[in-house]
């Protein structure tokens, strides 16, 4: 395994629509463990395969205390939302921002597993959340971009003034 580097808001790169993976074959369950990796040492919850300049439709997660719950969705499509809650969300191509974000509170989404074999999973509450911000990064959206054009133009340049204390 290997860690990854993570793209940072606003790199176009953020911005391309992932395609879907016609195989999952071993270089898939590779990447998926390496975005594992990346997440987990970063620290976050998730992360798309956008976020390291991957453009395959492919999502790993865990929401669990002790990182025992990994969760990886390839080609996922969400087929439901209901509900409506407003959470307080950050992004590790956006390190250090977050912001109250508006989401459905249930998701019902279908994707492959590891194995390429096909599933459902309805979820409710922060994995909902987290299901719906990576599904936005394949489609080439930043969580930033829910936010009113004052709060994005405020958020890039934070970033960028950040980017030249650490250059």
């Amino acid at each position: 395994m290997a860690l990854l580097p993570i793209l940072r808001y606003p790199d176009p790169r953020l911005h391309k629509i992932a395609a879907p993976v016609e195989h999952v074959d071993e270089s898939v369950r590779k990447l998926a463990a390496d975005m594992a990796e990346t997440m987990y040492e970063a620290p976050g919850i998730g992360l798309a395969a956008t976020q390291v300049d991957v453009h395959r439709q492919v999502i790993v997660i865990d929401i669990s205390e002790d990182k025992s719950q990994l969760l990886t969705l390839i080609n996922p499509e969400i087929l439901e939302l209901a509900g409506e809650q407003v959470c307080e969300e950050g992004c590790l191509s956006v390190p250090g921002v977050y912001e109250k974000v508006s989401r459905a509170e249930r998701v019902k989404v279908r994707a492959l597993n590891l194995r390429g074999e096909s599933f459902a999973l309805e979820a409710e509450g922060l994995l909902a959340v987290c299901i719906q911000h990576e599904v936005d990064h394949l489609q080439g959206k930043v969580f930033v971009e829910h936010l009113s054009r004052l709060k994005q133009t405020r958020i890039k340049s934070r970033l960028a003034k950040q980017a030249r204390i650490t250059a």
